[in-house]
């Protein structure tokens, strides 16, 4: 990796974003309208990382509409060369200073059980805030999966101050 350039994603950077997540079990692909929307319409709270015009990483996110004072992370996707790096730290670092978040002082996000990467990804950045790492089950396995999907805790984060 030479220089990997964090950016607001566009538009024109959903297919590569459909791409990244394809690469990055256990990661739910959406479909590439979804990540267009992302790219477009939430790119003020998501994060491309880009190095030698590849696609390296991609945070979405969005401000929650009832309560303005929380951004929730919907998926984080580094690609396997660019994985041990810090990378999704400083992804998710450069969308809360941006000043679209500065009324943020909480982040959420959902993490199934056995997603090691994204339980460490989370827990460093409170430790990093100074935040205290709260959890609670949020779509359970058998009553909003049906058993297809893993039980999705809550993890919320916060206060903090960006």
């Amino acid at each position: 990796m030479n220089q990997t350039t964090l950016r607001r994603p566009l538009d024109t950077d959903g297919r590569s974003v459909f791409a990244l997540i394809d690469r990055c079990p256990p990661l739910d692909t959406n479909s590439a309208y979804c990540n267009l929307l992302q790219c477009s319409h939430f790119a003020s709270t998501s994060v491309i990382a880009i190095d030698d015009d590849k696609t390296l990483g991609f945070i979405s996110g969005y401000v929650i509409p009832d309560r303005q004072d929380t951004l929730f992370i919907w998926q984080v996707a580094v690609d396997e060369r660019a994985r041990g790096q810090g990378l999704a730290k400083r992804m998710l670092k450069d969308i809360v200073t941006r000043q679209e978040c500065a009324q943020v002082t909480h982040l959420e996000t959902t993490i199934t059980a056995d997603n090691k990467a994204s339980w460490t990804l989370f827990e460093s950045f409170a430790k990093d805030f100074s935040a205290p790492l709260a959890k609670s089950e949020m779509f359970s396995k058998d009553t909003h999966f049906a058993g297809l999907h893993d039980t999705e805790f809550l993890v919320r984060i916060g206060p903090f101050s960006s």
